[in-house]
């Protein structure tokens, strides 16, 4: 028998080692890889997510602080046509309609209006809104009424402040914060139809939905959707800035996902519906779709149609580009590509859809808050918030700031300047725009500011005449000359004979101070009244001196509020100077009696 021998395995060939060496090098590679990751990943993540709840649950805004002017009370008997009624809510931007049935709309047949308020929250509690009945007669307020159905005979109600402008924080953002509740569930649709489909299924990031928008762009012919979740826009917006890397995508996916994982869909909704920039006015930044409504078309959001919805929307993928007021055919085009994604999502029919492309775009003038208005006025709150509050809270908190500004008022004040200033620029032959002009108005007894402009173009925000504008106020001393006379009443009253003759005053260096009338002439023994009424220099250079420079001086002091006042003779006809604002609260103390209010 033939023993057989054992066969030995046969050495593979030594042309495959350095694979075998290559592979454990990848497996040793991939190992120690997925240990670094964990070790590197797993903080960085923690860190992630603490920026993210940090920013989410504290304060998320800078919110500027706004400023309103006074507010309109209605009441029987109010000197107020329906006119200046009709006028006093436009200028409140309420919007004529047949039958009001929302907030900010009325309707007037003849004398007759119906007004549905806004509702607002006034600093000594909420005004709801409500459904006026205003009845005029010539030109007062003869009727007021609840008009709703329980409604009868009310003493007083009050209408919404305009709002006439903002002080903002250092990055000029401004918005106008919604709630959840708050916002149209038609917009929410179409936000999700356009933007991010499966919102309310996904967890973050979706990354079906890139080729889902891959695939209709391409067959839309135009980028209608985008690949990034509403949550991924939020996070970019919200905590990263604008530079594509891939690091910054790595960190918005990442922190998408732990935003999702810590809190609900419409707690993300609400922060993207408040954060999204949707457009610029000059220097300020429009975010949100509450702002975003009231400037585009000066209504809320609530009062918006499929449109003007669609628009607000399709702004989104480019704010700048598809501009409706620079740019209104890119508008109407991004518009109705939005029509079409509704349509085929069957948020809308077909017809629905062919119908609202042919509406306008419905774009008015910029609303939400005025830029460029009232410039004068708001230098001289600034003034007066800045002695009271810190600068953060003025530019962060969302302060409500009530003033005493009436915009009626503020509108004859304007118009007043823009008539008589050409009309003395051609009286005098002087040159074109050469005269500038302030002007200051008050109430008597507070020293309330109702109108104020600080330079002859009412836009104008740079030097404040009104406030900064030093002049020598001349003849407009005299009233306070006599007022300190009169406070000696053992000594003067307004029958006192006074002097007119002509009148020197020895002064320093020599020289000789001959104050004349303008008339130059001299009218003798004059009642005090009479010096006063027709301005007569001498008779109150002469009763000045009499009464002595000094107290005078301290007497302007007192009622201007303007320290340093020189206590020199020519002081007596005006040779010292005020701001118009100073002169303003000299003759309101006047005008209420000696009582001075600041």
């Amino acid at each position: 028998m033939t023993r057989k021998s054992r066969s030995t395995p046969k050495k593979r060939p030594s042309r495959f080692k350095p694979f075998r060496w290559l592979n454990r090098t990848l497996l040793v590679l991939l190992f120690f890889g997925l240990v670094g990751a964990g070790v590197v990943g797993i903080p960085y993540a923690i860190y992630l997510d603490q920026v993210v709840r940090t920013k989410f649950e504290g304060k998320r805004w800078m919110i500027p602080a706004s400023v309103f002017g006074r507010s309109l009370d209605l009441y029987p008997g109010q000197a107020l046509s329906a006119q200046g009624l009709v006028q006093e809510l436009e200028r409140l931007g309420y919007r004529p309609v047949v039958s009001p049935s929302t907030p900010g709309t009325f309707s007037q047949d003849k004398d007759r209006l119906i007004i549905r308020t806004r509702p607002f929250l006034f600093w000594d509690g909420d005004e709801p809104a409500r459904l006026l009945e205003v009845r005029c007669a010539g030109e007062a307020v003869a009727g007021l009424r609840d008009a709703s159905a329980q409604g009868g005979d009310i003493p007083l109600a009050r209408l919404d402040p305009p709002l006439i402008g903002k002080i903002y924080p250092s990055h000029r953002e401004d918005r106008l914060l919604l709630k959840r509740n708050e916002l149209p569930e038609s917009l929410v649709k179409t936000l999700m139809a356009v933007e991010d489909r499966n919102f309310y299924q996904h967890h973050g990031v979706d990354p079906l939905s890139i080729l889902r928008a891959f695939w209709y762009n391409l067959r839309a012919g135009s980028v209608v959707q985008g690949g990034s979740t509403l949550t991924q826009q939020l996070v970019k917006n919200f905590y990263l800035d604008s530079e594509r890397t891939l690091v910054r995508k790595v960190n918005e996916a990442i922190m998408a996902v732990l935003l999702d994982r810590r809190y609900s869909k419409d707690e993300i909704l609400e922060a993207y519906a408040n954060e999204i920039y949707l457009g610029q006015d000059r220097n300020r930044a429009i975010h949100g779709f509450g702002l975003a409504s009231q400037f585009y078309f000066a209504r809320p959001l609530s009062d918006l149609d499929i449109p003007r919805m669609a628009l607000l929307v399709g702004l989104v993928k480019g704010p700048s580009h598809f501009d409706p007021r620079r740019h209104p055919e890119r508008a109407m085009q991004r518009r109705n590509l939005v029509m079409d994604v509704l349509s085929e999502q069957k948020l809308i029919s077909a017809d629905e859809a062919s119908r609202f492309k042919t509406a306008p775009l419905g774009v008015g003038h910029p609303g939400g808050a005025p830029t460029g208005t009232y410039p004068g006025f708001l230098d001289l709150v600034r003034r007066q918030l800045h002695r009271d509050y810190q600068e953060d809270d003025l530019r962060g908190e969302g302060l409500k700031i009530f003033t005493t500004l009436d915009p009626g008022l503020q509108a004859r004040v304007e118009a007043a300047i823009a008539s008589k200033l050409p009309q003395l620029e051609k009286q005098k032959r002087l040159e074109e725009d050469s005269l500038e002009a302030a002007a200051v108005v008050l109430t008597t007894g507070t020293a309330e500011v109702l109108a104020l402009a600080g330079d002859r173009d009412p836009n104008f925000s740079g030097f404040n005449r009104a406030v900064d504008a030093v002049r020598q106020i001349g003849s407009l001393i005299k009233p306070i000359v006599y007022l300190e006379a009169l406070s000696q009443p053992d000594r003067y009253s307004l029958v006192t004979r006074l002097n007119d003759d002509p009148v020197s005053y020895h002064i320093e260096g020599g020289h000789t101070w001959f104050p004349t009338n303008y008339d130059h002439r001299s009218h003798g023994q004059v009642l005090l009244y009479e010096a006063l009424a027709h301005s007569y220099n001498q008779a109150t250079v002469r009763l000045g001196l009499e009464v002595g420079v000094g107290r005078i001086a301290k007497t302007v002091e007192r009622l201007s509020g303007r320290a340093g006042i020189e206590a020199v003779p020519s002081l007596l006809l005006g040779a010292t100077a005020l701001t118009p604002l100073e002169v303003s609260q000299m003759y309101q103390a006047i005008a209420a009696g000696g009582f001075r209010s600041p």
